[in-house]
């Protein structure tokens, strides 16, 4: 029997929106986290949230493994966990109440549980991990294993939390971890493999899986929530992702990666040295990753990205104006972003945009220089949000005095308005759809021949795009 059970919060299941797009993704922080307690002597399993039913399915993976402590260890290079949603809390909870039923020693670590200690502490939660997770837990595992055979006390592990006397003890930060290739690559063979390429298969006619190549990002938007790795950011080396790479590649056969870091290829001169060593090494699979428009731009990164196998990437270009995005502290300019999406266009790579709206300060001239942004540029696909204030931002700091009763969203599509923003809920929803109407239905025009298999479409998309802008109409 494993001495423990891995699980992460975020259930695909209790999503709707992500439901549906049935993009999964193993919860690759967990995996770490788990093959890092394996090389210390740890025997474990995982009870993977990405396929189950609900929190109930614990119950039969406690009764399978029946582990002494139970893991809830969040995957933190998910933007989707790192959202803190409440539907994916309360699954966190009803997890510790049931591995307590079960007798196990509950630990949990992640973005929500850093920011609200007393609340899972009143869910029968023993310890929370602040900060990255894998050094911490491993260090509390052996003081609780060994305890009556040494002197360290408790407040001797850096990065923990627990209650004493009825008061929650926090004890110093524990630094984060340099050399991130000291790390064993993730517990891969924890994972239900076959059943993730067979549902990627079904819907999407390939099979992806995940890796991250860093850890942390430097840049200071401040709406971005850094929790566990603060302002800074540590990389692993080009030659141990192309280990990594070439290792699925040769044992699992994806089509795919997603590389989910924060922003790909920060390190100097880094994604140089990782093209020149995937082909060298026959590891490259096509990937998509997330940029910055002025990162792009930097060292021929646009032309190693496609030499070394990128399909496309997600740029957070968030806003058309230049006025929100020095209000963010972005650090990019509207003409980099224009830039940037012509060369990657050029080197055949999809150009996608993440876009924010609802920022402090935000009026319809700024939401008409992002529409018009699209328009001229017409990227591959567009991603759409409105400014979410987590605790820990400049960002929460300034909106703190406005914020309502709701702080975190139920699930990832649910747009409410947490603080007194320019326009309402209802209009920024409206606005959602409208933009993504619009810019369906241009796609479609501009490209027909590219777009045939979705053409049947562009009759609702044009509808729809004419109903959401009289509606937005009256709401603004």
């Amino acid at each position: 029997m494993p001495d423990i059970l891995f699980a992460n919060t975020y259930f695909l299941k209790h999503d709707p929106k992500e439901y549906r797009n049935m993009n999964l993704y193993a919860p690759l922080g967990t995996l770490y986290a788990a093959a890092y307690v394996q090389s210390r002597g740890y025997t474990a399993a995982l009870f993977d949230t990405m396929l189950a039913d609900s929190e109930e399915d614990l119950k039969s993976a406690l009764d399978r493994h029946k582990p002494r402590f139970m893991v809830i260890y969040d995957d933190t290079f998910n933007y989707l966990t790192k959202m803190c949603l409440t539907r994916m809390r309360e699954a966190a909870f009803r997890m510790s109440e049931i591995a307590k039923e079960y007798g196990c020693t509950v630990i949990v670590s992640g973005s929500d549980s850093h920011d609200h200690l007393e609340k899972y502490f009143q869910h029968k939660v023993d310890y929370a991990i602040c900060g990255e997770g894998e050094q911490t837990l491993g260090e509390l595992l052996d003081f609780i294993a060994r305890s009556e055979a040494t002197k360290q006390t408790l407040f001797d592990i850096n990065g923990l939390a627990y209650v004493k006397d009825g008061k929650i003890t926090l004890t110093p930060p524990r630094k984060v971890l340099k050399e991130l290739d000291s790390l064993p690559f993730p517990a891969w063979e924890l994972v239900d493999i076959d059943r993730y390429k067979e549902l990627w298969l079904k819907h999407h006619g390939y099979f992806s899986m995940n890796l991250v190549t860093t850890r942390g990002c430097p840049f200071h938007c401040n709406w971005c929530a850094k929790p566990i790795y603060g302002q800074v950011y540590n990389s692993h080396s080009p030659a141990y992702i192309t280990r990594q790479m070439k290792m699925l590649k040769e044992k699992y056969s994806p089509d795919h990666i997603w590389f989910c870091d924060d922003i790909f290829g920060l390190k100097p001169m880094w994604t140089t040295e990782f093209n020149h060593a995937v082909n060298k090494e026959d590891a490259k699979i096509l990937f998509k990753c997330l940029s910055r428009a002025d990162l792009l731009l930097k060292e021929d990164n646009i032309s190693h990205l496609a030499g070394a196998g990128c399909e496309s990437v997600w740029m957070g270009a968030e806003s058309g104006s230049q006025k929100i995005l020095d209000a963010m502290d972005k650090g990019t300019t509207i003409e980099e972003i224009y830039e940037s999406t012509r060369l990657l266009k050029k080197h055949g790579i999809k150009t996608c945009f993440f876009l924010q709206f609802g920022y402090t300060g935000e009026t319809m001239d700024d939401i008409d220089k992002t529409v018009k942004m699209v328009n001229d540029l017409m990227p591959d696909d567009i991603g759409i949000s409105v400014s979410y204030p987590l605790p820990g931002t400049k960002f929460y700091e300034r909106v703190a005095s406005q914020m309502k009763v709701k702080q975190n969203w139920t699930v990832s599509d649910d747009f409410e308005m947490m603080f007194d923003g320019t326009y309402s809920t209802e209009f920024y929803r409206v606005l959602h759809k409208r933009v993504h109407k619009e810019y369906r239905t241009r796609q479609l025009l501009r490209e027909p021949m590219k777009h045939l298999s979705s053409f049947w479409k562009l009759p609702a998309y044009a509808a729809g795009w004419l109903t959401s802008s009289r509606k937005l109409k009256s709401l603004s």
